[in-house]
């Protein structure tokens, strides 16, 4: 057994960047077809296209709205119309969106986070799915965090209790989709380097998640790669409904 995936297809949602990015090049370099998912980072999807053909991979950028049911479908069918099926799906797309405290959080903030973790999950599963089961055969790999089992941090109560529910629905979703021999896992990041902490993360509450941290440093995200790797190759044949955490040890089972 190797860690191949020569001619598999894999679709990763949110792969223009940060750890999308680097697992989209990962999966690349094993022979897979990527589908690099992108919304509004149209040229980080293209230089991670031509990363991957420079060195003699093959992938494509598709544009998607992953919290809408038509771009999801419009996603799906680019992915059939290029590769002709769906082996791997790596649910990658999230994001914080805004750091709030609870008492200022605005509902509609709230259902924006949650349809960008959550339902965004659920929309490209389902899709997914009705390819896989034609090949009884299929990964799924989740991505939540490290603030599904901590309750996050401050002012990130909503995108924490979304990844909750990713980490919920991945268990729900192991258990329905094994009768097609669809496994469905997730990885659970702690604080990686990635445009998310750049972006939502003041350097204040960064510093102050460091000591927490035994390892002493941030994780970069081609280090949460392997992990994602395993858990769609034959590797992990008999894991289903797991999450394995990538935290430098600042939370441990």
């Amino acid at each position: 057994m190797n860690l191949s995936f020569e001619n598999k297809v894999v679709v990763i949602t949110g792969g223009s960047t940060g750890i999308g990015a680097e697992a989209a090049k990962a999966f690349a370099a094993t022979g897979a077809k990527v589908v690099v998912n992108y919304l509004h980072s149209e040229q980080n999807a293209m230089d991670v296209v031509k990363s991957i053909k420079e060195k003699g991979g093959e992938a494509i950028a598709v544009k998607a709205d992953v919290t809408s049911s038509t771009d999801v479908e419009k996603l799906f069918e680019k992915t059939i119309e290029s590769y002709h099926g769906v082996d791997v799906l790596i649910n990658n797309a999230g994001g914080l969106l805004v750091r709030c405290p609870f008492e200022e959080l605005e509902e509609e903030d709230w259902d924006r986070v949650y349809d960008l973790n959550v339902k965004s999950v659920f929309l490209c599963s389902k899709a997914a799915v009705r390819f896989m089961k034609k090949n009884e055969n299929g990964a799924i790999i989740n991505l939540t965090s490290i603030a599904a089992r901590n309750g996050g941090g401050a002012g990130a109560l909503h995108y924490a209790s979304a990844k909750g529910a990713v980490l919920t629905l991945t268990k729900g979703m192991a258990k329905e989709l094994l009768q097609y021999n669809i496994r469905v896992n997730a990885i659970s990041p702690g604080v990686i380097s990635t445009p998310f902490h750049d972006k939502y993360t003041p350097e204040n509450l960064r510093s102050g998640f460091l000591k927490g941290i035994p390892m002493g440093r941030e994780g970069r995200p081609d280090e949460c790669v392997g992990a994602i790797l395993f858990l769609a190759s034959d590797y992990a044949s008999y894991i289903c409904g797991e999450t394995i955490e990538i935290n430098g040890g600042q939370m441990m089972d």
